[in-house]
């Protein structure tokens, strides 16, 4: 079975493309992904069949042989740092609640930071 590695997969789209081994490109479906996997990341090395698609070739019965290592995981902040980080949005969506129950959206200001504050906890916590 040919082997490569993910060049690109977009989970809300749900297709990507493989970059063989042997230096074709594949396109991926997801449903040639193994149920119940998550979407693979770039760098995942995979092995696959391949089939003769409407637009060339196309992966079959694709394996996930070891998961891209998570950059972002390794770069995460220690838990007790992002303590107060909590703590401040916290206050910020309280504050922000508020305003909305009194009919008015935050100042855009206000509205920036909170954004900001959102993907980086989120990016945390999802990492």
């Amino acid at each position: 079975m040919p082997t490569g590695k993910v060049k690109f997969f977009d989970a809300d789209r749900g297709f990507g493309f493989i970059g063989a081994d042997d230096g074709g490109e594949v396109f991926l479906h997801a449903s040639a992904l193994p149920e119940g996997s998550p979407a693979p990341r770039p760098g995942t090395r995979v092995e696959f069949g391949v089939a003769d698609g409407r637009r060339g070739p196309q992966a079959l019965s694709v394996t996930l042989l070891d998961p891209a290592p998570s950059v972002v995981r390794a770069q995460r902040r220690p838990a007790e740092d992002m303590g107060p980080i909590v703590e401040d949005l916290i206050r910020l969506l309280d504050r922000a609640g508020n305003r909305l129950r009194a009919g008015r959206y935050p100042d855009r200001e206000e509205s920036a930071k909170l954004a900001r504050l959102l993907r980086v906890v989120a990016d945390e916590f999802d990492a």
